[in-house]
């Protein structure tokens, strides 16, 4: 029991991080139809910045909040300078922007960081919580609840605000949005900041258990995106969970077969998502006149 507690914990903090990935291509997505592979370059940027940020003196609380912020600005420029002076060519040209992107930035944070690895303190110390038998950090506690706090914040935004509903109006058709005088650039814009910030944040919360450098962004990436697919593409919810479920998946394949299987999870719930579910767990069959 406590060996299956521990896979269990191990997961969800991974698949914490996971979930807000997803969530992150989910907003974009909706809003623009684009699959935006720079997501897991925000997250790297979200950590990278805040141990910067803190090794130049700035308290970590503020050094989050920066690191989050910048990398908003890096989501908006990556919007007003690539994407949005490529609208109307092809979904699959826009994606391939997004590749070079990724590609930019993470050369870009070599530069100016560095190569090495690097991680900055817990939030409430490294001292581990026992639960029968098993351990688990008090910063994957963050982690999970940082993640579901974002879920919960997206929901009543989509639900509950005038602007989260013309985000969700600018996603079902963009047309009739103008039409009655949604600025849709501007829901673009807010889209792609609230995607990069929510990536910077999901940085934050991991770098202090996995460490960080400037090329985890792509694996972050391809785990967010797994996850996304799992859940439902353009499904808040299918990504929320599909992330956490892409986690558990992991933990559960390096605790029982091999660690060495662990990485090969995700490409392999792709592939059967893609196969037998194309529209995901909590997608919509969608029909199309012709």
């Amino acid at each position: 029991m406590s060996e299956f507690l521990q896979f269990l914990f191990s997961g969800l903090t991974v698949g914490a991080v996971y979930a807000l990935v997803a969530l992150g291509f989910t907003i974009i997505y909706n809003a623009s139809g684009v699959v935006n592979f720079a997501q897991g370059e925000f997250v790297m940027l979200g950590g990278m910045i805040t141990v910067f940020a803190t090794a130049a003196g700035l308290p970590l609380p503020l050094a989050a909040l920066v690191a989050i912020a910048a990398t908003a600005a890096v989501g908006v420029a990556l919007n007003k300078l690539a994407i949005e002076p490529a609208r109307g060519a092809p979904v699959v040209s826009l994606i391939i922007i997004t590749i070079g992107a990724s590609i930019f930035i993470r050369g870009a944070a070599q530069l100016i960081f560095d190569k090495q690895i690097h991680s900055f303190p817990a939030f409430s110390g490294d001292d581990p919580i026992h639960v029968m038998g098993a351990t688990i950090l008090s910063q994957s506690l963050w982690a999970i609840g940082g993640a579901f706090a974002v879920f919960v914040g997206l929901w009543l935004f989509f639900t509950r605000t005038i602007l989260g509903r013309a985000v969700l109006a600018t996603s079902n058709n963009r047309l009739a949005a103008q039409l009655v005088g949604i600025n849709t650039d501007f829901v673009m814009t807010l889209s792609f900041a609230l995607s990069a910030g929510i990536g910077a944040f999901a940085g934050v919360l991991i770098t202090p258990i996995t460490m960080t450098s400037y090329d985890v962004g792509l694996g972050l990436a391809l785990k967010g995106f797994a996850g996304a697919m799992l859940g439902g593409m353009g499904n808040p919810k299918g990504a929320f969970a599909g992330g956490l479920l892409l986690g558990l998946i992991e933990a559960m394949t390096a605790g029982y077969l091999s660690s060495q299987y662990k990485e090969a999870a995700a490409f392999v719930v792709i592939l059967a998502v893609l196969f037998f579910m194309p529209q995901g767990l909590f997608g919509r069959k969608s029909t199309e006149r012709v």
